[in-house]
């Protein structure tokens, strides 16, 4: 079966041809803030949100449903849409999810010749990071990696989210070092593909007793793990508001000496109808471009939450443009914000501190980050097995079945994942099938391999184990016999692999190693299959 990866980039050799005569000038960054590469005048994202039918962060926490639409694959609708976008004085888009086999020649060669730029999300509900049992593994770095692919063959590519308000309040903190590990392999990635320059960022929300703590996180470090650039997702100018009223003032103090560059990823609140977009003057303005470089209004389309600027109709390939759009569009031909060129710009800002680590506060260690994806480590790892999960188990049963095993001695040492202590096992980056079926053979291993050891009430079975050689033996002696050693290197310039199992809606707790019983890990069962997959 072909990857994501691989699907994409074979689509892609198809599109280089129409797409070179249509080609923008790509995107470029120097310190904190953007540019034309070409002709170095600063670039200032005058953007809109463009999903349909598809929920955020800051809308939603729980759904079971990973179906979604994806935008740059309806061609009428992009036919109909994107001309009257570019009329509102759009450069940029955000989509939030995109299926990397699909055909998006048509859209793609649009956006290029209004000359429009795409921001993406890497991940897609059913495939992402969850804020409530976070992992970063093979199975996610594989989807990462096939949109980056697809994305890699089109100028107009700015770069990518690797989350979106993944971590929303205190209570979650340690999710953050996995989002800024995917940050990390989604960099290397890009750079062992010796693709041109595409870079990774972060959306966050906007919450008080978080935001210092996770801007300096995402930002410190050595550069290949920290964001390129940083979008905040602010809803706070409603209405007629003022730049003093909203807090954009503080922002823009609280930002001014940030060493990337820095955007509003989605603004647009809608508590006071008829939206005026007065905040668009502000974004644009001299006050805040010397700091902010634009901004991406929420949204495009109108759904159920009342944020559109066009209502599509069904069987309509025109849409409907609303009051908002008219006053949006006015608002948005007024601006034409100024900066600076790349070549009399000389950055001054640095990275910040990493934050420390405090229960309650911050629960995210800056280092290490959780391990490097490897997914040949896991085939190898899957292939050593004798007793492995039995392919009739339903993932809605895995939570239950790693509180089981992980109660019995040391089964699960390899799998752990403690981002406060930044303490991981080698296979925490495999999926979760692979990890249970790792714990499996463990408890198995340590009964002597008695036949009722690989049982589990059926959820286990027997097979033959290969014997590691080469590259595998070395990888497997690396991570140790109970999993709990360092592989060096990565699978990352490999590129990405595909697996069938889900790709992360179980994590293995934090393991206390003086109370490590069952009850530690049914806490698994109670997230898996019932949260949303967090962007």
């Amino acid at each position: 079966m072909k990857t994501l990866a691989a699907i994409a980039s074979a689509a892609a050799l198809f599109a280089q041809t129409a797409l070179a005569q249509a080609e923008l000038d790509p995107i470029v960054i120097k310190g904190s803030k953007f540019f034309y590469s070409g002709n170095g005048t600063q670039f200032f994202i005058k953007g809109i949100a463009y999903q349909q039918e598809y929920s955020t962060n800051s809308s939603s926490s729980a759904s079971t449903s990973t179906r979604y639409r994806d935008p740059l694959a309806d061609a009428e609708r992009c036919r109909a849409d994107i001309p009257l976008m570019a009329a509102a004085n759009t450069n940029t888009i955000r989509v939030y999810a995109v299926d990397p086999t699909q055909d998006h020649d048509v859209c793609m060669q649009l956006l290029q010749e209004h000359g429009i730029y795409v921001v993406a999300d890497l991940s897609e509900p059913g495939l992402s990071i969850n804020r409530d049992a976070p992992s970063w593994n093979d199975a996610l770095f594989e989807r990462y990696a096939g949109v980056v692919d697809f994305f890699s063959q089109y100028s107009n590519t700015i770069g990518f989210f690797a989350g979106n308000e993944v971590t929303n309040n205190a209570s979650n903190t340690d999710a953050s070092a996995f989002v800024k590990a995917a940050v990390r392999d989604t960099k290397a990635y890009i750079a062992a593909k010796g693709y041109r320059q595409m870079y990774v960022g972060y959306a966050t929300n906007d919450d008080a007793e978080i935001r210092e703590d996770m801007t300096a996180y995402f930002n410190c470090g050595p550069a290949e793990e920290a964001i390129d650039f940083w979008g905040y997702n602010i809803y706070s100018w409603c209405g007629d508001s003022s730049f003093t009223e909203s807090g954009f003032d503080q922002h823009v103090r609280d930002y001014s000496a940030f060493s990337v560059p820095t955007f509003f990823a989605e603004y647009g609140c809608n508590t006071v109808q008829p939206r005026v977009f007065t905040e668009v003057g502000a974004i644009f303005g001299d006050e805040m471009t010397p700091v902010f470089s634009g901004g991406i209004l929420y949204m495009w389309f109108q759904e159920a939450n009342d944020y559109g600027l066009a209502q599509v109709e069904a069987g309509s390939a025109e849409p409907s443009l609303l009051p908002d759009y008219t006053a949006y569009s006015s608002q948005m031909n007024q601006i034409n914000p100024t900066g600076v060129q790349m070549d009399e710009y000389e950055p001054t800002n640095t990275a910040l501190a990493c934050p420390t680590v405090a229960e309650g506060v911050w629960e995210a260690a800056a280092s290490p980050l959780p391990p490097v994806v490897n997914v040949e480590l896991c085939k190898c790892m899957i292939a050593s097995l004798s007793c492995v999960v039995a392919d009739n188990v339903a993932e809605e049963d895995y939570g239950q079945l790693f509180g089981t095993v992980c109660g019995l001695g040391d089964s699960c040492n390899g799998i752990i994942a403690d981002a406060a202590n930044g303490t991981y096992g080698a296979y925490s980056v495999c999926n979760p099938q692979e990890q249970l079926s790792f714990a499996f053979n463990q408890y198995y291993l340590s009964q002597n391999s008695a036949s009722d050891a690989c049982d589990f009430g059926g959820a286990a079975t027997t097979k033959s184990a290969a014997s590691p050689s080469g590259s595998c033996g070395e990888l497997l002696d690396a991570a140790g016999t109970d999993g709990s050693g360092t592989v060096g290197g990565s699978g990352v310039s490999g590129g990405s692999s595909s697996s069938s199992a889900a790709a992360g809606h179980i994590s293995i707790p934090p393991m206390d190693t003086a109370v490590f019983g069952i009850a530690a890990y049914m806490v698994v069962a109670g997230f898996f299959g019932a949260g949303m997959i967090l962007l």
